[in-house]
């Protein structure tokens, strides 16, 4: 399973949304979103990201204990460097790997490395909605009818359109 050009082409389909939205927008907390802001959403994606390649080696992977960088939150070009050294670290070979769940080390679950990529990509997917909907709150950006959409739910929805 290939995944790398999926992850980078969600990616890129985030970063071009984030560089037509202005700073303001980026750090504002959005009601719709529970008081998130939409570069708090941003580090997450990014996090999750560097938790799992940070882990690669190790063969061990906890998403609980990311740095959560507030840079990421409030500075949208350092966001999107980061989303471009994500892509580029994607490793070509799969590996078993254990999930770590917790802030401990108790609870852990055997998993492998493409696996956890998807999960990545999902997670990723899951949380551009959440961003459009904070983008639809605090700016007047129309974004693409599919962000933020899985693959699967646009293939659903052309099937349905013919």
């Amino acid at each position: 399973m290939q995944l790398k050009q999926p992850i980078e082409n969600t990616l890129l389909e985030l970063e071009a949304v984030l560089l037509q939205i202005d700073g303001k927008v980026y750090t504002t907390p959005a009601a719709r979103l529970f008081g998130a802001t939409i570069g708090q959403h941003v580090r997450h994606i990014v996090e999750l990201f560097q938790c799992l390649e940070a882990g690669y080696e190790t063969g061990a992977v906890n998403y609980d204990k990311r740095k959560r960088n507030l840079r990421i939150e409030t500075d949208v070009l350092f966001a999107i460097q980061l989303m471009h050294e994500v892509t580029a670290g994607i490793k070509a070979c799969d590996k078993d790997m254990t999930l770590y769940a917790g802030i401990d080390t108790e609870g852990a679950i055997h998993t492998n490395y493409l696996r956890e990529l998807y999960y990545n990509l999902e997670h990723t997917i899951h949380h551009m909605a959440l961003i459009r909907v904070g983008i639809g709150e605090l700016s007047t950006l129309q974004v693409s009818a599919n962000f933020g959409l899985a693959p699967s739910t646009i293939q659903y929805r052309k099937a349905c359109a013919q």
